[in-house]
């Protein structure tokens, strides 16, 4: 692959699963802000770009596991499967025990660094937004778009639904990913990086792990929807769409 620098990252990542590893060690957003430009994208975040395509580079040059590219060609119900067995889960375990672990930090520390109070805040309305936005996921859309690739099998026509289309739901659903992404981004520069202060308690560390590796979770969770999912499932309604004409 040619890692030309006017492409989107989210091609990228798309075509090249494992590309994300690069993208995260330089903090590129690959999810969200997947949209813009390779240069864009890096220097947004002031990655040397040479680096970042020399990275890429090594990476394609090594031979990358079959199971890396499985989500591009297995089926959309075993796509959504492993979202909801994997991240949705993730999540649904997560934010007690974060939400637990930012009160007692807080309590602790919060007079001192008032950027807790406010990542407190934030991290409520992630989590009741990530909430709702997985109920939307789990009861409406994946079930449609397991009728929908079901009917595609056999050649059928879409199931009926209340939108004319599925890009409906799925831009709300970008809509959503946006949102999250603006969410953990502030939690993210609130927290200097997620960088503890110099001789923090034991709890105060371990809350800025934990905050690193949800938003590191949902980007990979956002970049299989995004990237993968949804395009897929655009593309099927259209093929489906066009044999019923």
């Amino acid at each position: 692959m040619t890692f030309d620098m006017s492409r989107t990252v989210s091609e990228i990542a798309r075509e090249n699963p494992a590309a994300v590893r690069v993208f995260e060690n330089f903090g590129i957003d690959y999810c969200c802000g997947g949209k813009r430009s390779l240069e864009e994208a890096c220097e947004s975040v002031n990655a040397p770009i040479d680096q970042v395509i020399q990275a890429l580079r090594e990476l394609q040059a090594n031979n990358m596991r079959p199971e890396e590219h499985r989500w591009t060609a297995s089926s959309l119900v075993e796509l959504t499967e492993y979202i909801v067995n994997h991240h949705h889960r993730y999540i649904r375990d997560e934010v007690p025990r974060i939400e637990q672990l930012l009160q007692m930090v807080v309590d602790q520390h919060g007079e001192r660094h008032h950027e807790l109070g406010i990542i407190q805040q934030i991290f409520r309305t992630l989590s009741d937004e990530l909430r709702i936005h997985m109920m939307k996921e789990e009861r409406i859309l994946f079930p449609f778009l397991e009728e929908m690739e079901t009917g595609a099998r056999m050649e059928r026509e879409a199931p009926l639904a209340c939108f004319a289309s599925i890009e409906l739901p799925i831009s709300r659903m970008l809509a959503d990913h946006n949102d999250a992404g603006v969410l953990t981004a502030r939690i993210r520069d609130l927290s200097g990086g997620y960088r503890a202060p110099e001789g923090s308690c034991p709890s105060y560390r371990a809350l800025y792990r934990s905050l690193e590796e949800f938003e590191r979770d949902l980007h990979h969770h956002v970049h299989l929807e995004n990237n993968i999912l949804f395009p897929r499932a655009v593309e099927m309604e259209r093929k489906q769409a066009a044999l019923m004409r």
